[in-house]
C-alpha cells in the first residue's frame, strides 16, 4: 500500500468515526506464542463503551456479531463481541474478548503481525450499523504516519479516541500512582516550559531508585514511572486550556498538535535515557567504558558503544572487544537500521520493549547477528523456543563489562 492510501484511510476513518483504538499487536495478541487467544486484547472498559449493549449481567456471556474489515489486507469477517460474565453465575470469569477473526489467515493473528501498529476504528455504515475498519501496518512509514497523527503508541501505552477526540481517562491519568505528581509537587519551572525527557527520567529515578532490584525491574519499574510522571505534567500544564474552551478551530488544533509533540518528545528516547541511567547506577563509566550518542565513521550514530569512540576507532584495537548496543522500543521491522550503525562491530545487540516477534523474525535477526536484549519481565510475552537466545539486560552489562575489563 502506498502512503497516500495510508493518509486518504486516515482521513475517512480514524476522525470520522466513533471509537478508534490503536496499539502493538503483542505475540499474545497474534498466534506468535502458539496460544489459543481468539484475537487481539481490548480493554473490558473499551469494549463496553463501544458496545454498551452487552454491558449486562441480566443474561449469561451476552454478545452481538458485527462486521470487521480489515482494509489494509482486503480482508472482511463477522466478528462477535462477548462479555464473559459467568462469575455472576456459575463460574470465573469476568471479561470482554473480541472474537471469531479467522486464526492465522487473519492479519491481525498472523504471528508476522507481531510488532505491528493496529488501528481500529468503528463507524456507523448506511444502515446505521456499528463496523469495524482496520489497518495493520506492514512497514514503519505506515506506523509513522499514523503516529504523526495519534501520537506515540508503545506496547502497553494504547490509544483510544472517541469522535475523533482523546478520552480523558487515556489522555490523563487517575492519580492513582505513588509517581503522579500533585500539582504542589511539580516543580514551577516544569509549568513555564516544559521539562525534558532528561528532566522527568531524573524524577522517575528518584520515585523509583528500587537500588538492590535487577537491572530489568529497574527499567520497566522506572517506564511505568516515568510515564506517571509525563501525563500528570501534562495534564497540570494542558488541561486548565482544555477546560477554558477554544475560541476558534486553530487555537483547538495549536494545542493539539502541542499535545503530540510533547508526547513524541518524550517517546523518541525515554528508553535510550533510562539504559543510559542505568549503566551509570551499574558502575560503568561514561568516556571509559561505554560512550552514548557519539559519531562515528562521519555519520553514524549508534546509541551505545563500548568500551569507547577512542577504542572503536583505534584499528588496534580487536574488534571482537567492541559492542554497540541500540535502544528502540519496538523493534518489527526497525531492527534492520542497526545493521549499518557501527561497522567493526558484526555483531549487534538490540534493546526493546517490544511484545514477542514472529519465529521468522526472529530467524532473520539470527541469520543477521543481531542479538535482542529484553527485560526479563517481557521474555514470558515471547514464543517459548525463543526465551532461551534473549539475553537480559542485567545479563547484556555483565557480560559487557566482562569483555571491556
Amino acid at each position: 500500500m502506498s502512503l497516500g492510501d495510508v493518509s486518504d484511510w486516515i482521513d475517512e476513518f480514524v476522525f470520522k468515526s466513533e471509537f478508534c483504538y490503536a496499539k502493538i499487536l503483542s505475540a499474545n495478541d497474534t498466534l506468535a506464542t502458539g496460544g489459543h487467544q481468539a484475537g487481539p486484547y481490548f480493554p473490558k472498559s473499551y469494549v463496553f463503551e463501544i458496545f454498551p449493549e452487552i454491558n449486562t449481567q441480566q443474561e449469561k456471556n451476552p454478545r452481538l456479531q458485527f462486521d470487521l474489515f480489515i482494509d489494509s489486507h482486503a480482508d472482511c469477517k463477522e466478528v462477535t463481541a462477548i462479555y464473559y460474565n459467568n462469575k455472576f453465575f456459575d463460574g470465573t470469569r469476568n471479561e470482554a474478548r473480541l472474537t471469531n477473526f479467522g486464526g492465522a489467515s487473519s492479519a491481525l493473528l498472523n504471528p508476522e503481525s507481531t510488532g505491528s501498529l493496529a488501528v481500529f476504528a468503528f463507524v456507523r455504515n448506511s444502515l446505521e450499523k456499528l463496523e469495524c475498519h482496520v489497518w495493520v501496518c506492514d512497514h514503519s512509514t505506515e506506523t509513522e504516519l499514523f503516529e504523526s497523527y495519534l501520537g506515540p503508541v508503545e506496547p502497553k501505552s494504547d490509544v483510544f479516541l472517541k469522535n475523533g477526540q482523546p478520552q480523558v481517562h487515556n489522555l490523563f491519568a487517575v492519580a492513582n500512582n505513588s509517581c503522579w505528581l500533585q500539582s504542589h509537587e511539580i516543580p514551577d519551572a516544569w509549568l513555564a516550559s516544559f521539562p525534558t525527557g532528561r528532566e522527568i527520567i531524573a524524577k522517575a529515578v528518584e520515585r523509583r531508585p528500587l537500588l538492590g532490584r535487577d537491572v530489568d525491574v529497574r527499567l520497566l519499574k522506572r517506564r511505568e514511572c516515568e510515564f506517571e510522571i509525563f501525563k500528570s505534567v501534562e495534564e497540570a500544564t494542558f488541561l486548565p486550556k482544555i477546560k477554558q474552551g477554544f475560541g476558534d478551530l486553530g487555537s483547538f488544533l495549536d494545542l493539539a498538535q502541542s499535545i503530540l509533540q510533547s508526547r513524541k518528545s518524550r517517546s523518541g528516547r525515554s528508553l535510550e535515557y533510562h539504559t543510559l541511567a542505568l549503566f551509570e547506577e551499574e558502575g560503568l563509566v561514561s568516556g571509559a567504558n561505554f560512550e552514548h550518542g557519539i559519531t562515528i565513521e562521519t555519520n553514524k550514530k549508534p546509541d551505545f558503544i563500548f568500551p569507547s569512540k577512542a577504542h572503536y576507532e583505534d584499528q588496534s584495537y580487536p574488534s571482537s572487544k567492541l559492542r554497540m548496543l541500540a535502544a528502540k522500543t519496538t523493534c518489527k521491522d526497525r531492527w534492520r537500521q542497526i545493521l549499518n550503525e557501527a561497522s567493526r562491530i558484526e555483531h549487534k545487540h538490540l534493546l526493546t520493549l517490544q511484545e514477542g516477534v514472529s519465529e521468522n523474525q526472529f530467524k532473520e535477526m539470527v541469520e543477521a547477528k543481531v542479538t535482542l536484549v529484553v527485560p526479563k519481565g517481557l521474555h514470558k510475552s515471547y514464543p517459548e523456543n525463543i526465551r532461551p537466545h534473549l539475553l537480559t539486560l542485567e545479563e547484556f552489562i555483565g557480560d559487557t563489562r566482562l569483555l571491556i575489563t
